[in-house]
């Protein structure tokens, strides 16, 4: 195992998720790199705004699955709302009408259409705005903890900026906009219109959008060059690795964990109650590992899993995951697939494919009734029956939109049933509830961002999706007095938008710790 990784092929893999929570094809995020930098190059660009435009491009989307659970709420299948936007002009109100809302609406019910409709006539520029606030600040803060550098933080912070001011968050315009968010904006639009209709459609899309929402100088580099910024043959994955701007950038294997805690959390983003499940899954599986004396690198690869275990989820609506009630027959499917594409997304990655199998199986049971595959236990080894233990202990924790989380004591009792049923490791089962039995809360006086103990106890609900009303239930309070910590909270953090206070709970534990300790 070599002792340095790209992590240009990390993100490569992990963007396939991306891509799949966004409602765009896999490889999508691959293919606007391999654009973004060809038009960055045959533009001019410096070499730093190209590495920027590298990266940004690769991950404009990152923050997107953060807005999910108000997208659902709002509009129901977020996924169908999101690619009905990638194809959309929205600087146009005809190609708002002729483009997004037909694209938007395909399939439902011809009441369900005429509401879903009339919510984006009437909501969604100003939703659209919040959308956008929200996912920039959660890719940013993404670009933060990977390391990669100020420029691409900037960019991922700016790039749903339009050209003509109109944008979001900021309503910056022109050169006021960092040259690689105008890129990557540019380069995510013309890999969209190419696959509706080839480099002729790509060109006239992009100069439809010229000077509103776009750079118009950089769509005049792109026309007269699209032939070959546009060249989609040999593999994207293998292509964007050979367009890396020099020097390339290498990670050690121990920070792997890391960086796949950075994902593990984005796609926690995905609704309220999932927030802080793979960060609480990796704890568990690390101290189980641990009480069962494994090795260090199976130790190590059930940590990088744990993380990433859940990624699958971003291919599935948010309107089967949330859905109150009983599950249909296609919808729990659905649901069946989320453990295939966690291990499709890993497979592509060169540094996380032999992870691929263990993220893969969490959801299986050695009595074979497990899924996606209905492995029996000959075909789990221990790390896999680590997982399925941790997951499941992980997941009674927390609040369901169709149950209520359980106690620890009943949340032991439950995983304890399935080991003598035959479904669950006995000895993992043993070693999970004994790593819970070791955690310890957080010292008191360790308190992110100057928070005070009520404050992280507000934090903790605007995370999940309370309102304000339902804080000041929630804690006996003034709704007078939740407005105020919940201003203050935002302010001390540098943030706008839910997702991204979300995002910060889970950076520090805080949604994790509230969900064990009860």
């Amino acid at each position: 195992m070599p002792s340095r990784v790209r992590l240009a092929d990390l993100l490569a893999g992990l963007s396939v998720a991306i891509d799949l929570g966004f409602g765009l094809p896999p490889e999508t995020a691959m293919r606007s790199c391999l654009v973004a930098t060809r038009l960055a190059r045959a533009h001019g660009l410096a070499e730093p705004d190209i590495r920027d435009s590298f990266f940004t491009s690769l991950l404009l989307h990152v923050g997107c699955p953060g807005f999910s659970h108000e997208t659902a709420a709002l509009f129901g299948n977020e996924l169908a709302i999101t690619r009905a936007v990638a194809r959309t002009n929205l600087a146009d109100p005809t190609d708002y009408e002729t483009t997004l809302i037909p694209e938007a609406t395909r399939g439902l019910s011809q009441g369900t259409r005429r509401r879903v409709t009339e919510r984006l006539i009437r909501d969604g520029p100003a939703f659209g705005e919040q959308y956008d606030t929200a996912s920039c600040e959660v890719g940013s803060r993404v670009a933060a903890r990977l390391g990669i550098g100020a420029g691409v933080e900037r960019a991922l912070y700016e790039v749903a900026e339009w050209w003509n001011g109109g944008g979001a968050p900021q309503g910056l315009r022109e050169d006021a906009i960092v040259p690689a968010a105008r890129v990557a904006h540019l380069a995510a639009d013309a890999v969209v219109l190419h696959g509706l209709g080839g480099a002729v459609v790509t060109v006239d899309g992009l100069r439809a959008r010229a000077g509103s929402v776009l750079d118009p100088n950089l769509v005049e580099t792109f026309a007269a060059n699209a032939p070959d910024i546009l060249d989609g043959s040999g593999d994207p994955r293998e292509c964007l690795l050979e367009e890396e701007p020099e020097p390339v950038d290498e990670r050690s294997q121990s920070e792997l964990a890391a960086i796949a805690a950075v994902f593990g959390d984005v796609g926690d983003l995905k609704f309220p109650t999932l927030h802080g499940h793979s960060s609480g899954v990796a704890a568990l599986a690390v101290g189980a590992a641990h009480c069962l004396r494994l090795d260090a690198r199976t130790s190590a690869d059930l940590e990088v899993a744990a993380y990433l275990h859940d990624l699958g989820r971003l291919a599935v609506s948010n309107a089967i995951w949330e859905k109150p009630g009983r599950l249909t027959s296609a919808e729990w499917e659905q649901v069946r697939m989320h453990p295939y594409y966690s291990e499709r997304i890993l497979a592509t990655s060169g540094t996380l494919e032999r992870l691929a199998p263990l993220a893969g199986m969490h959801h299986e049971r050695l009595d074979g009734s497990g899924y996606h595959r209905s492995c029996t236990g000959r075909e789990q080894p221990i790390a896999v029956r680590v997982l399925a233990a941790a997951d499941a202990f992980q997941a009674m924790l927390q609040d369901r939109p169709h149950r209520a989380r359980l106690s620890t004591e009943l949340a032991a009792e439950e995983l304890l049933r399935d080991a003598r049923a035959g479904r669950l490791d006995g000895e993992c089962v043993a070693a999970v509830l004994e790593t819970v039995g070791q955690a310890r809360p957080r010292p008191h006086d360790v308190r992110p961002a100057g928070l005070s103990e009520r404050e992280i106890e507000v934090l903790r609900l605007v995370a999940v999706g309370h309102s304000n009303p339902d804080i000041a239930h929630e804690l006996v309070i003034s709704r007078r007095t939740a407005e105020h910590h919940v201003q203050h909270i935002y302010r001390k953090l540098g943030v706008r938008s839910r997702p991204a206070l979300a995002l910060f709970a889970m950076e520090h534990g805080l949604i994790t710790e509230s969900a064990t300790n009860r």
